[in-house]
Order: structure tokens, then sequence, then C-alpha cells
């Protein structure tokens, strides 16, 4: 049967307008990527946001909170209690920026560093399992740049 048509009933769907629609088929993997992650980030508790989060910390201590949420594209509203929830597990704390003591820069606590290196070692088998379905490493390449081709 061509993947393009499905079975319904005793009737043929066509979707072959569809399976041939980038914004159809990034929201598909989108979806199919946020399970397999949610399944297998599932035992440290953590979200892909607070990943995102614990990762631009982790990479950027000292930042301002405004950096990272608009590093990630998360709104102030949203951010702040992201940032709360993490502060409860003790994976984060806020400390007066040295440049501007209005504001607050984040930094891993010593139980958070530990954090990110577990929940970084479950990423790097997670992205060796998408770089393997890509077909490889030259083609993750190919397909991030064509991916940040469509964010511009």
């Amino acid at each position: 049967m061509d993947t393009a048509v499905a079975v319904i009933g005793q009737e043929e769907l066509d979707s072959a307008w569809i399976e041939r629609s980038v914004l159809f088929q990034i929201k598909r993997s989108q979806s199919l990527l946020a399970r397999r992650f949610q399944t297998r980030f599932a035992p440290f508790g953590v979200t892909p946001s607070e990943y995102g989060v614990l990762l631009l910390i982790a990479t950027n201590p000292g930042r301002k909170q405004t950096e990272i949420a608009d590093a990630l594209g998360i709104q102030r509203a949203n951010f702040v209690p992201l940032i709360n929830a993490l502060e409860r597990r003790l994976l984060t704390e806020r400390r007066p920026a040295p440049q501007d003591r209005r504001s607050n820069a984040l930094y891993l606590t010593p139980a958070g560093e530990a954090f990110v290196e577990k929940i970084c070692q479950a990423e790097a088998r997670f992205e060796a399992e998408c770089t393997a379905q890509l077909g490889g490493r030259e083609a993750r390449e190919a397909f991030l740049l064509l991916l940040s081709r469509l964010s511009i």
C-alpha cells in the first residue's frame, strides 16, 4: 500500500498532500521526539524546557534570567515558575547579577551540576540514536543547517 494512502473502513484516505507538507512533517517529528524525550528522561523528572535551562546555565553560569529566557524563547511569565521549580529541587540558585544588582544571575548548585552530568549522559545516548536515524554525522549536520534556515 502507498504510504500516503490509509484505509479507513472501506474507503482509502488520501494523505499525499499532507505527507509532503514541511510544516506537518516538522510538527509530527516534534511530537514524536517529545514523546521519546519524555520516556527517556522520565526517570530524571525533567521537561525539555527545564533541560534547556539547566544546560544553558551549566554552560553560561552567572548569566541573567532574562538572557537565559530569551535564548530559549521562553516568556518571563513562564520562565519564573520554571526557575522557581528548579530552585525548589535545589538544582539552581539565583544571586544578584554583578553588573546589575536589580537582576538575578543564575548558577547551578553542586547538586545541579551532578544532575546535569547525569542528564547529559542520557542526552548523548538520545542524540546518538537520532544521529543514526538521520544517517550519520554528516546527515545530522545537514539537517541542523536546513532547520536553522527555517528559523530565520
